[in-house]
């Protein structure tokens, strides 16, 4: 028993002449203890390599799937774009009859109807009403009456469309001055 612990029996003394440092239990332990740490260390930055090596596996796939994801909404945006291009024609005769009365009633209004719910349901908007204000960006001047100061729409040849943001057809309408705007002083 010792007289720290009176429980425990005193382990056998080391031998005064063994050395006890660290360093020299390495030496004593010999290469073998060198290639382990080495094995070990290379292990190591193996891993650490896989983990760099998976994280950037991870960004390029995710910077992939985000492409994809725009690539597909541009695909499905330009075909629906391209379908509802070619009933841009079909809307103008539908208007046109309108215009004349032909769809009061009838076989044709239902047609009329249902075609003009399916192309706003998709999002299709028509613009180009006489005496909204002229955008170069939205209309098409084919004719351009007074000065100009103030141009608002006259008579509208064609109603321009557009899906979403993006104008399918721009409206060919001419170009008139209109009532000089509130803020402005009559000359």
């Amino acid at each position: 028993m010792s007289a720290e612990n009176p429980d425990r029996e005193p382990a056998d003394a080391p031998a005064a002449d063994a050395d006890t440092t660290p360093a020299a239990a390495d030496a004593a332990a010999g290469p073998a203890a060198e290639i382990e740490v080495d094995e070990l260390a290379k292990a190591i930055v193996e891993r650490d390599q896989a983990v760099k090596d998976l994280g950037y596996a991870k960004a390029d796939h995710a910077n992939d799937l985000r492409k994809f994801k725009i690539r597909q909404a541009e695909a499905v945006e330009n075909t629906t774009a391209s379908i509802v291009t070619k009933f841009l024609d079909v809307a103008d005769d539908l208007d046109r009859a309108r215009a004349h009365g032909d769809l009061e009633s009838g076989p044709l209004k239902s047609l009329s109807d249902k075609l003009t719910g399916v192309l706003e349901g998709i999002g299709l908007v028509g613009f180009g009403e006489e005496g909204d204000a002229f955008a170069p960006d939205l209309h098409e001047a084919v004719q351009m009456e007074g000065d100009g100061h103030n141009p608002v729409l006259g008579t509208v040849l064609r109603k321009g469309y557009k899906l979403g943001d993006r104008v399918l057809r721009h409206a060919m309408v001419t170009v008139t001055d209109g009532e000089p705007a509130a803020d402005e002083p009559a000359e």
